[in-house]
């Protein structure tokens, strides 16, 4: 890669309203209890990690269409004015269409899309930070609405832009900062 030039690793993940449930301690005999709403409303995250800075772009949309998925590219466009954005991720459909493309040629050569083997999340360390947010935004935890579940998404992903080396320690890249 060039001076100028970024890589970026990009998927989508699920914001469920449903708390994510995992294991817990509770006093034996005792059944820990989490509330859930009545219903499963849902939102979609679409972000992308800087692979050698630890920054994210995210959006939270109410669904995850290819037009959202272009909006996505888009923002990385605007982001980066100069230089070439390189993006791998994997081979879902909405990553293919006419509004991606259209994206990709008005970045005019700046915007290169890799695709990743279908079926392998292994491959993609994205993975490891929606992981991570999940864990620590929502497991086992009922927000009062839906807004307030997409602002501690948003906290959380504006906190590890203020801190990409824990970004960077998350996904594995181990691509040094400069101070």
């Amino acid at each position: 890669m060039k001076s100028g030039d970024v890589f970026y690793y990009a998927d989508e993940f699920n914001v469920s309203w449903l708390p994510t449930l995992r294991a817990l301690w509770s006093p034996r005999g005792q059944q820990v209890m989490i509330p859930t709403p009545g219903q499963p409303y849902r939102r979609y995250g679409l972000g992308a990690v800087n692979y050698h800075s630890g920054e994210t772009v995210i959006l939270f949309r109410r669904r995850k269409r290819r037009r959202e998925v272009a909006e996505l590219l888009q923002a990385l466009v605007d982001k980066h004015p100069t230089g070439t954005i390189y993006v791998a991720w994997d081979n879902a459909d909405t990553h293919e269409d006419d509004e991606v493309e259209a994206v990709v040629r008005g970045a005019a050569g700046r915007l290169v899309l890799l695709y990743l083997p279908t079926y392998s999340p292994w491959l993609n360390p994205t993975e490891m930070l929606w992981r991570h947010f999940r864990r620590e935004v929502t497991h086992c935890e009922l927000f009062e609405t839906m807004d307030a579940l997409l602002r501690a998404a948003q906290d959380f992903f504006d906190r590890f832009n203020r801190i990409p080396q824990q970004v960077l320690s998350i996904i594995g890249s181990h691509v040094a900062i400069p101070a």
